[in-house]
């Protein structure tokens, strides 16, 4: 039998089965069920999710805190108001010693404050269902305040009484702690007259001393040349004296060009002396008077000495009996019955030989070269000084009295003052013009004080009106004894002046400031050691 040749055709494809078909659909359509289903869930989500932050937002502009305080029929206006005329009223039922009833108050306060707190932490107003029982218990308590006299009327009128009472006992208050504040400026701390001491124990025990002042007798020459450059200092304190000596010797450029004129009282002459007999300062020379030696300086040549040796005068400063106590302590400080503190008008007598001076207080610390102020153009005038009229406090009406006509007639209330304490004076100008004479005859006008009360700068605005060079305000910085000053000034100023109570060798004084003065005292010093001066 032949076989059948070999089939090459390509073979037909078999169908596939009907089973494995429909298993096919069914997953098709369960993951288009899955699919579906997730996205109905997403959907779902976001409008649950829109819902609930359409209604939040709804909350919130239901709740306005502005257009409800202002609407008329506000709940939570009403509860405000309640509040704030019931926490006035405590004050005056405590002030009356109605404690129960104040406490009644204060709980109800707190009842309101927490509703309101309630309706500000779920965004919506009040409405009149829940604060009812709370307006009206508060309605019935602000009812009886105004029948215990609580009404507004009665509280003004305690309150202006109040007031009344306040204001005088600030006064009282204030007019202590001036009065104390003064007698701890005037008070001589324990170590400097520990130092005034020793230094004249010192003069006497140390035949050195003495030697040293023979020397200085050879150089006395110096102090009448005219090329030095001269400063003069009027003071019983001898540790400040010394700070303003060593301050300017430090900070001088040619510091054997300058020449100090001391010049003290009786009392503290030998101890003066003795200080600058036994420290040296960069070669400046020093020379130390007394104000007793001054053969010209009595009561017949100068008014103020007569006025000081007054007995009225004295019991007017030191007890204030004849003046009811209108003046201000301030005024009444018995250093104003010092001559060292009226010397400054009578310097060209004090040194005949001299032609131009540097005046220097006490208080103040040189922090520049000081030699640019005798080269300073005064235009004639006889002082030269830095004005403080950059404010009305500063101004003549502030220190004169402008209801007497002689002040009115001859004096602008709005002319400008200026400071002493830093102040350059051409003696040849003050001769010439006869400056003198022109304090002395205010003075003598002032014999009753009506002018201006007991002081140097009063009666130097009158000297020296039309004769004074305004200078730059950097050579004189003022206030580091009573008030704030301006950094950037302090650090420009030549000379930093601590006028004012605040004295810097003084327990009172500004701390913040102490440290400018204090870098010019040594107290290393055997003899500040000795008196325990820190």
């Amino acid at each position: 039998m032949r076989r059948r040749p070999v089939d090459f055709r390509r073979p037909v494809r078999r169908r596939i089965s009907s089973v494995v078909w429909w298993t096919l659909c069914g997953i098709s359509v369960l993951l288009f069920i899955v699919i579906f289903s997730k996205e109905s869930r997403i959907e779902s989500r976001s409008t649950s999710f829109n819902k609930y932050y359409t209604k939040y937002e709804k909350n919130i502009e239901g709740l306005n805190i502005t257009e409800e305080m202002l609407s008329p029929n506000s709940i939570t206006r009403q509860l405000s108001d309640q509040i704030s005329l019931a926490k006035a009223f405590v004050v005056i039922a405590k002030e009356s010693n109605n404690l129960q009833f104040a406490w009644e108050l204060s709980a109800q306060i707190r009842n309101s404050q927490v509703l309101l707190s309630s309706a500000a932490t779920r965004r919506a107003p009040l409405t009149t269902r829940e604060s009812e029982t709370a307006i009206r218990d508060m309605a019935l308590l602000l009812f009886q305040a105004q029948q215990l006299h609580y009404d507004s009327a009665t509280m003004i009128m305690r309150l202006k009484a109040k007031i009344q009472v306040l204001d005088e006992q600030m006064g009282i208050v204030n007019e202590k702690s001036s009065k104390y504040g003064q007698i701890a400026a005037e008070e001589i701390p324990k170590g400097l007259y520990c130092i005034g001491i020793r230094l004249t124990t010192e003069w006497f025990g140390n035949p050195n001393l003495q030697r040293k002042k023979n020397e200085r007798m050879q150089i006395q020459t110096k102090l009448r040349d005219s090329n030095l450059y001269h400063f003069c200092v009027f003071s019983d304190n001898i540790l400040a004296t010394s700070v303003v000596v060593n301050s300017t010797a430090l900070n001088s450029k040619n510091p054997d060009m300058v020449g100090f004129h001391l010049v003290t009282d009786e009392i503290n002459y030998i101890a003066m002396k003795a200080w600058f007999a036994m420290n040296t300062f960069r070669g400046v020379t020093v020379e130390v008077q007394k104000f007793e030696d001054f053969k010209w300086l009595n009561a017949s040549y100068v008014p103020v000495l007569k006025q000081l040796q007054d007995s009225e005068t004295q019991s007017y400063y030191f007890s204030g009996h004849n003046d009811d106590g209108r003046t201000p302590i301030k005024f009444r400080n018995p250093k104003y019955l010092s001559m060292l503190n009226h010397l400054r008008f009578y310097i060209p007598e004090v040194f005949p030989a001299l032609k131009k001076v540097v005046f220097l207080d006490d208080d103040v610390v040189v922090q520049k070269d000081l030699s640019g102020l005798f080269s300073v153009d005064l235009n004639s005038n006889v002082n030269g000084a830095v004005e403080t009229c950059m404010e009305t406090f500063h101004r003549y009406h502030k220190y004169l009295n402008y209801s007497h006509p002689l002040i009115r007639e001859h004096f602008d209330p709005d002319a400008c003052g200026w400071a002493f304490g830093m102040n350059v004076f051409d003696l040849v100008e003050w001769r010439k013009r006869n400056v003198t004479e022109i304090y002395h005859y205010w003075q003598e006008k002032n014999v009753d004080r009506t002018l201006w009360k007991l002081g140097t700068l009063p009666p130097g605005l009158l000297t020296f009106y039309g004769l004074t060079e305004p200078l730059d305000p950097s050579w004189h910085v003022l206030g580091l004894g009573y008030t704030n000053v301006d950094p950037h000034l302090i650090e420009k100023g030549a000379v930093l002046h601590f006028n004012g109570n605040s004295k810097p060798w003084l327990k009172i004084g500004m701390e913040k400031y102490k440290s400018l003065w204090e870098k010019y005292v040594d107290y290393s010093h055997p003899l500040l050691q000795q008196c325990n001066f820190h």
